[in-house]
């Protein structure tokens, strides 16, 4: 009778490293993180709040003064930009001293929170909480906070988006935005 070599682990174990070994380092660390798949993670159904019209510019300089005043008592360089609700950019704003990129992932954050009918801090949750929550990154969703749903009786009319300084800065100025609009 041949011994049997030890191997600490179970069969499924050795032929998961043999299959380690052969896989490249990005792969890796995918499988890696899928293993840590919650197996009770159930999934949510999307947010059924309904569109209405298009923000009218009024309200929109109204979101946006009130932004850029909670961006500026803290002196944070930031974007601000306002999609209406089939997600067209009503404004852009670029405070000073911000950097190059906020402009672009700021109107992405509006554009995603608008779509996908929820902030953009859901997705950011998601992808952090791995397993399921990265099927996100094939969505075409901004997985950053910082966007958030514009309403109106009941109805989203549009979201803005934040871009700048650390997520949750960006997230507090966009909901000072919103607040704006009651």
């Amino acid at each position: 009778m041949r011994a049997r070599r030890k191997t600490g682990g179970s069969a499924g174990g050795v032929a998961l490293t043999a299959v380690m070994k052969r896989l490249s380092t990005p792969l890796k660390w995918l499988v890696l993180i899928s293993a840590r798949m919650k197996m009770s993670q159930q999934q949510s159904a999307p947010p059924k709040t309904p569109y209405g019209p298009p923000i009218s510019l009024e309200a929109a300089k109204k979101a946006m003064a009130a932004a850029e005043a909670e961006a500026l008592a803290h002196q944070w360089g930031m974007a601000i930009a306002i999609v209406d609700s089939g997600g067209n950019l009503v404004m852009l704003q670029r405070l000073d001293n911000t950097q190059l990129a906020s402009p672009r992932l700021a109107e992405y954050k509006a554009r995603t929170a608008v779509e996908f009918r929820r902030p953009t801090k859901v997705f950011e949750d998601a992808v952090a909480d791995g397993g399921l929550g990265l099927r996100v990154l094939t969505f075409g969703a901004c997985v950053a906070e910082g966007g958030v749903p514009l309403m109106a009786q009941g109805r989203i009319i549009g979201a803005i988006g934040v871009s700048g300084a650390a997520s949750h800065q960006d997230a507090q100025v966009a909901k000072a935005g919103a607040d704006a609009l009651g």
